[in-house]
């Protein structure tokens, strides 16, 4: 019998960084769309994905936009329904339109996750529209869906969080309740920098509560209709 030669001992040799992201990315999506199917929702934190310094970019635009007062009350309803309602909802946005470094970096993410959920979910996704939120303290905005059966083309929402330091205390929580029992509530997410929140638009009831600080945000849809203009 001939001897076996040693084996040497080495560490497993590191992936290559692309490779790395691509499987950290594709097994975050089965993730999500694991949850998505089962549940119709998913909170979970992003900084593996989306890089500090992108957030910290993001978190500098809609500053400075609620800094020069390049923010517009936010409304409920569409098209013909189209209305401000304070006692409803009190946010301020700013559409996203992908021009500048740092709106066209989180597109590319947006990109990666309209492609990985249509794969695994068969949605049919072909476009996204995507804005900042701004609420003020005292603001909030009452529960809602995102869309109504046969009327809209918005399939899964999600949210994006760029506060830093967030406490419990200062409020503007994400309350998310179950679509199958009208008041039990599933979760209650804090709002804070790299967390991010999805749910399908016609089927989760959501709320947010009363913020006590100013809270910033980025809110997006992934719809089904063509591209068609921004929508409001």
């Amino acid at each position: 019998m001939f001897p076996i030669p040693p084996i040497a001992s080495a560490a497993a040799p590191a992936l290559p960084v692309e490779l790395s992201a691509e499987t950290a990315l594709e097994s975050w999506l089965e993730t999500l769309a694991v949850n998505l199917a089962e549940l119709g929702w998913l909170s979970s934190t992003v900084e593996s994905l989306v890089p500090a310094s992108l957030l910290r970019d993001l978190r500098t635009e809609i500053l400075a936009l609620h800094r020069t007062n390049a923010l517009e009350v936010a409304g409920i309803g569409r098209g013909a329904a189209h209305t401000q309602d304070r006692s409803i909802r009190r946010d301020q946005i700013a559409w996203l339109n992908g021009l500048s470094a740092a709106q066209s970096s989180l597109f590319s993410f947006l990109d990666s996750l309209k492609e990985g959920l249509n794969r695994k979910l068969f949605l049919g996704l072909r476009r996204y529209e995507a804005h900042y939120a701004t609420y003020e303290p005292g603001d909030f905005y009452r529960r809602h869906l995102d869309s109504f059966r046969g009327r809209s083309s918005r399939i899964v929402s999600a949210v994006l969080y760029l506060n830093e330091d967030w406490l419990p205390t200062d409020g503007g929580q994400l309350q998310i309740f179950n679509r199958e029992s009208e008041n039990e509530i599933c979760a209650t997410v804090l709002p804070e920098a790299g967390r991010m929140v999805f749910f399908l638009s016609e089927e989760v009831p959501h709320e947010v509560l009363r913020a006590q600080r100013t809270r910033y945000s980025i809110a997006c849809w992934f719809r089904c209709d063509p591209i068609q203009g921004i929508a409001v």
